[in-house]
């Protein structure tokens, strides 16, 4: 039985839902949509402290309408001409969605199949047992201090608590595992939220080997890490924060697919296509790694002849799209072991790359690092013999809806197949009506931020099986950073306020004002033409004199 000091509330009876009940309370319990409460029912004879969610909250008895229609009398006056107190006028009748006790020895919520009693007194649930309960920890008590735990990021606290005092730390392991979807519109602080995961990831007690991609150059601010006392282990441990410009991206011809160079090849006929797969899969077959469009193009004027129209067009193209790109080189490429290693965050800064030339080097080091991990768990030499965690920026570049991108068939595989290679991805959009749906159903967590566009509240709700309607419901109103955590690191979702960044925000929209001004005022200090003319040899500039 609870406290009845802690009571801040009633079970009326059942709700519609057979796992939903109603509960009456007084306005000045303040108990918010999304607030977690607790109320004890015997389970097996054992009494069980049982958490359920707040879903709606609707006014039951207040003050007569007609009388608050008049905006100039307030309520006080409205009560006392009524002849009832101003503190005890007005009746909440509230929904709660019963969400289970933590069973320890499942780590995880277990349902009573059964809804308390009329009458039984609800108290709002006590901030530690939600810090162990509500994130997916493997915790065997429901008191555990999480921050004594190895391999948890704290992103925030929830929502309807005042700051701090019910923080959320999550399990590191199983987003980066199971992949990740951090989806929300334009300014609502998606890539904030990402920048503390990848925080949380390089400290001391996870030491991640993660990977961004960066299409926008929106993370040039993680080197901030880099002696900050947050960062730095009592063995010497400190995070390597790494940026590769597009001067050091590189792609080795030999590393493309076929695929990878038809998509790159303008309009390419049937009987070029023909002509050219035949000469690279010949190349391919060859124990040198190093060629280039030269080797290649002799290859196919051996095999067809080199009066061959249709080699003489391909040569054209090839020379066009890839030997004169400076992305392709014959020899050169990204070192692997240079870019994954464990304490190590390494930034692809993609921004002055065009779409596609993002989408290669994205399609060959997945597949590279891909085909690394499958050796090493196969017992086979590798290059990287450690999980590793790939971010995306813009993730529906990258694995988009049309299907129109030659990464999108490694990121599928990835997705599906990587938890057992340890190979995680994250993927982070703004539009997730545009993200692969066999890609985006594979995050296996997602951190959901406002989202007011339905066709993408839809493909929420198509692809991610823990936005119940209860999440789609809270996603229009979230404000900036806010956000629903949900999915295998969670236990249950929460709505929670992303914690500050320890480093600085380098993704912010740009002070437009400030530029406008700063550009007129320079403008205006440079000399105009006819002020830094000569007037003295007006005969040579066309000027008259009036004399």
């Amino acid at each position: 039985m609870a406290d009845r000091s802690d009571v801040v509330g009633t079970v009326a009876g059942p709700g519609d839902d057979p796992n939903e009940f109603v509960f009456v309370t007084p306005s000045d319990k303040s108990i918010k949509t999304g607030e977690f409460i607790t109320y004890t029912v015997p389970v097996e004879d054992e009494p069980r402290s049982v958490f359920a969610r707040v879903t709606n909250r609707e006014l039951i008895r207040g003050l007569p309408e007609g009388f608050l229609a008049d905006p100039e009398v307030g309520p006080e006056t409205v009560a006392a001409t009524l002849g009832v107190p101003t503190d005890d006028t007005e009746l909440y009748r509230l929904t709660a969605t019963v969400i289970g006790y933590y069973d320890t020895n499942m780590t995880t919520f277990a349902n009573p199949r059964q809804l308390p009693d009329p009458g039984t007194p609800l108290s709002i649930a006590p901030h530690q047992q939600l810090e162990t309960v509500l994130p997916n920890l493997g915790c065997e008590t429901d008191s555990t201090d999480v921050t004594t735990l190895d391999g948890v990021a704290h992103i925030g606290w929830l929502l309807n608590r005042p700051a701090e005092a019910t923080n959320l730390h999550i399990p590191i392991e199983e987003f980066a595992s199971t992949h990740l979807a951090i989806l929300a519109s334009t300014g609502s602080g998606k890539s904030y939220t990402a920048s503390v995961l990848i925080e949380e990831m390089m400290r001391p007690t996870s030491r991640a080997s993660l990977l961004v991609f960066d299409p926008h150059g929106e993370y040039d601010t993680l080197a901030e890490m880099q002696g900050e006392e947050a960062f730095q282990g009592e063995d010497g441990y400190e995070p390597s924060i790494e940026y590769y410009d597009p001067e050091r991206l590189r792609v080795r011809i030999s590393e493309l697919e076929i695929g990878d160079v038809m998509a790159i090849l303008d309009n390419p006929s049937n009987r070029m296509q023909e002509r050219l797969s035949t000469a690279w899969r010949a190349m391919q077959r060859q124990e040198s790694r190093t060629w280039g469009i030269d080797e290649l193009i002799a290859e196919m004027e051996r095999i067809y002849g080199d009066d061959d129209a249709s080699v003489g067009a391909l040569e054209w193209r090839l020379r066009r799209s890839i030997e004169r790109n400076d992305l392709f080189h014959p020899e050169e490429n990204v070192p692997l072991d240079e870019i994954v290693d464990p304490g190590q965050c390494t930034v692809l800064q993609m921004d002055t790359l065009d779409r596609r030339d993002q989408q290669l080097i994205t399609t060959v080091l997945l597949r590279r690092m891909y085909r690394e991990r499958l050796g090493d768990v196969r017992d086979r030499d590798s290059d990287i013999e450690h999980p590793i965690f790939a971010l995306f920026e813009e993730g529906h570049r990258f694995a988009p809806a049309s299907g129109e991108a030659p990464s999108l068939g490694i990121m599928r595989t990835i997705t599906s197949e990587g938890r057992k290679f340890g190979f995680g991805l994250g993927i982070i959009s703004q539009r997730p009506s545009k993200i692969d749906q066999d890609v985006l159903s594979q995050c296996g967590t997602q951190i959901s931020m406002q989202i007011k566009n339905p066709s993408d509240q839809d493909a929420i709700k198509n692809s991610v099986e823990a936005a119940g309607e209860d999440v789609l419901r809270e996603l229009p109103g979230l404000t900036p950073g806010q956000a629903v955590v949900s999915g295998d690191a969670m236990n249950t979702p929460a709505l929670i306020q992303v914690r500050q960044r320890r480093t600085s925000h380098g993704a912010g929209s740009r002070p437009v004002i400030e530029e406008w001004r700063e550009a007129y005022d320079e403008r205006q200090r440079e000399p105009t033409q006819s002020e830094s003319a000569d007037f003295g040899e007006g005969d040579s500039t066309g000027v008259q004199s009036l004399d």
